[in-house]
């Protein structure tokens, strides 16, 4: 802090009651985003936090921690002070996936307090522009002809993209072979080349090849269609009932973290969110705003590590930490 600043900060810290401490936000808040810069989960993170600070009336700092599946930004954000001036991004991978298929050296429940959901957007399920099938019910006939001729491609072993496969999978009770890459963008180039068949990425990662025609959509995750591809059916709609994956974004903070602190942080959050400009800026993303109580977004938190681990276990998903 430097001179004037504390000259300004004088009068109204002089004007506190003996032992009192300055209103929360008093200084800087530190967001600890989980990845490299760039990228839609950065971008996510950038874009609600400018308007964020402007409702708190403080500036938030992004800090992208990358590595480790996003473990070295839960470990931090676990270690830190619970005053409510360390967040963190968390996201489907370090509060779903990853403590469904990994042994992971942090608890992703016991660890963190709930602060509040971001959105999300949905997984779709893709096909190489060649595959003679139009629709989701052809592709599943289509599968069962072919008994172990198709493969699929994903992030990674354990990703989202896998998991969501697997499920459609087991509920199909079909079989089609996993192929795992590093990152979506060479499994998408493998797909549009024809090396893989399908994919279900996040609907972001897919607009590009779908607009160009490289890919065909099917259907789309979730309870509704998609605002921008309301053509598009959701698999629940097509005789799947309760089939949901998303690739979702929200905020936690270390365990303890005061409950008067943790209110004023979600509802500023749902004013940030109830912003159109933010919509807007968000659908690139392909994400839709999801306010929820911390309370809520716990729960939502707990039932996603559930249903993962439920299918990793059920189809044999267990991944060294």
């Amino acid at each position: 802090m430097n001179r004037r600043t504390l000259l300004q900060a004088a009068p109204a810290l002089l004007a506190l009651p003996a032992g009192a401490q300055a209103p929360f936000p008093n200084k800087p808040i530190r967001y600890i985003v989980p990845v490299a810069p760039g990228g839609g989960s950065d971008f996510v993170g950038r874009t609600v936090t400018e308007r964020w600070g402007q409702v708190l009336r403080q500036t938030i700092v992004v800090d992208n921690q990358s590595g480790g599946g996003g473990t070295i930004a839960c470990q931090a954000t676990a270690r830190a002070v619970p005053d409510g001036y360390t967040l963190m991004q968390g996201y489907v991978a370090t509060h779903g996936t990853s403590p469904a298929t990994r042994k992971l050296p942090y608890d992703a429940i016991k660890d963190f307090t709930p602060v509040g959901m971001i959105g999300g957007t949905p997984n779709v399920l893709v096909v190489n522009a060649t595959l003679p099938v139009n629709t989701l019910q052809e592709f599943v006939a289509y599968l069962r002809q072919n008994p172990g001729r198709l493969s699929y491609g994903s992030a990674g072993p354990g990703s989202l993209t896998h998991l969501t496969m697997e499920l459609f999978k087991q509920q199909i009770n079909s079989f089609i072979v996993h192929i795992p890459y590093r990152g979506i963008a060479p499994a998408f180039t493998d797909l549009i080349g024809g090396q893989t068949q399908a994919m279900f990425p996040g609907l972001a990662a897919a607009v590009p090849h779908i607009r160009s025609g490289r890919v065909r959509p099917l259907a789309v995750t979730g309870g509704a269609r998609h605002p921008q591809f309301k053509d598009l059916p959701t698999l629940d709609e097509s005789g799947y009932k309760g089939f949901d994956a998303q690739q979702w974004y929200g905020v936690v903070g270390p365990a303890g973290l005061p409950p008067a602190v943790v209110k004023q942080l979600n509802d500023a959050l749902a004013t940030v969110l109830a912003m159109p400009d933010l919509r807007e800026k968000l659908s690139v993303e392909a994400v839709e705003p999801n306010p929820m109580s911390p309370e809520a977004f716990g729960e939502f938190m707990r039932a996603d590590i559930a249903r993962w681990t439920l299918l990793a276990k059920a189809r044999n998903i267990q991944l060294d930490s």
